[in-house]
């Protein structure tokens, strides 16, 4: 053999190594393709899968916000309904402040027209004891006799004047006693809670 046959000898031998190395791979290559071909009609068979169930999903989604969106309104609705109710709760508290300055206004004006009137009463019931005490002294009859009569008079207006006073304690104590009453009861529970402070 000479040296030019040696060598074409070893290239072939290295053409065959070369082959069955490319032949080898090539095979696992083409296991490899099928395996991703096998692995590509699973992912397209998942993707369809999920696509159904998204769109589903994304169907009752949105029936869920069209029902929450309803709810929404219906809350907000009803709300709107109540605002006059708060806004008549805040007039009745102011009503309630205006009532009790009203009462206490009345009520001092009652006790200072009730002072003024004893006041008149008592002077003139005073002036007709003096008057009696120095025609006493003189011994008029008829002098005597008008000064009793003022004096009666004037007996009667004090009687007069105690009882309306004793009345006007009465009805003050009576309206004390309602607006303590009043104060003590439990508030509402269905349209909030509103309290008098003592």
């Amino acid at each position: 053999m000479t040296i030019g046959q040696l060598a074409g000898m070893i290239a072939a031998l290295a053409f065959a190594v070369l082959v069955v190395f490319l032949c080898i791979n090539l095979s696992k290559l083409a296991k490899v393709m099928s395996d991703l071909k096998e692995t590509v009609k699973r992912v397209n068979t998942t993707l369809d899968v999920v696509t159904k169930d998204v769109d589903n999903l994304s169907i009752e989604v949105e029936g869920l916000l069209n029902k929450a969106n309803s709810l929404v309104d219906d809350v907000n609705g009803k709300l709107g309904k109540t605002d006059p109710l708060f806004t008549a709760i805040g007039d009745l508290g102011v009503t309630v402040s205006d009532l009790n300055d009203s009462t206490k206004n009345m009520t001092s004006n009652l006790f200072d027209s009730v002072a003024k009137r004893n006041k008149s009463k008592i002077s003139k019931f005073v002036t007709a004891t003096q008057a009696f005490s120095n025609i006493r002294g003189r011994s008029n009859k008829k002098a005597q006799n008008v000064v009793v009569k003022n004096a009666n008079q004037g007996i009667e207006s004090l009687s007069q004047m105690a009882d309306q006073a004793s009345q006007a304690q009465v009805e003050a104590k009576a309206a004390e006693d309602q607006l303590k009453a009043f104060i003590k009861t439990a508030p509402s529970k269905t349209a909030g809670e509103i309290r008098i402070k003592q």
